[in-house]
Formats: C-alpha cells, structure tokens, sequence
C-alpha cells in the first residue's frame, strides 16, 4: 500500500479505520518508527509475500489446515510488528510529550486507545 493508498483508508464494514494522523490532525513531522523506516518497510514487504502466499495457497486449493497454519503466522508477524511500532511510538512520542508537558495526556490516551484495539484482535 503506498502512502496515497493509506491516506485514502475510511471506515467500512470489516473494522478499517481512518489513519490516526488524519483523526487527531497530527503534523507529518518525524516519527518513533523514522530511524527504522527502512526495517520496517522490509518487514511489511515479507509480510505482503505472506498474504499473497495465502492467496495462491486458497487459489490452489490447499488443504484448510495449512492455511490456518499460514495464517497464523502471517497473524502473528503483523502483531509483532504492532508491538515494535508501538513501543517506538513509547520511547519517541509519548516521551517527547512528557519530556516538553505538552500534550502528554493525549499521547498517552493515544497509545492506551491502539492497545486496547490491539487487544481486541
């Protein structure tokens, strides 16, 4: 999904939400993930060739099991990422916030709102 594709993200049916940076109006300054930005983009590309995998996986009708199992797996890479994601956004915003006395509670009502989604899945 390239950065357009993201900005265009709206509610729907199955849980997608709008991008927190356009729901809290924040800048597009540098973030907690900036450092690892290229990491990270590795890591969602492998991600991806997961999710195409359980494309072709259904496509060539594979066994039920074997797709859970890949499912699984690609579940469990994404809730990785998350936590990483999250913890950076710890170390980098939410201290910045604290470290400046400004906006520290909406940064930490932030980060308790994206656990409690996390939570939920």
């Amino acid at each position: 999904m390239t950065t357009t594709e993201a900005d265009q993200v709206t509610p729907d049916s199955v849980g997608a939400v709008e991008p927190a940076d356009h729901a809290h109006g924040h800048d597009h300054g540098v973030h907690g993930y900036h450092k690892q930005k290229d990491e990270h983009l590795k890591r969602l590309r492998r991600i991806e060739g997961q999710i195409r995998g359980l494309q072709r996986m259904v496509d060539e009708d594979v066994y039920c099991i074997d797709i859970l199992t890949q499912v699984s797996a690609s579940t469990k890479a994404l809730q990785s990422f998350a936590l990483q994601l999250l913890e950076e956004h710890l170390r980098h915003c939410v201290a910045d916030a604290a470290a400046t006395g400004s906006g520290i509670d909406e940064k930490v009502e932030e980060a308790t709102k994206a656990i409690a989604r996390m939570l939920r899945t």
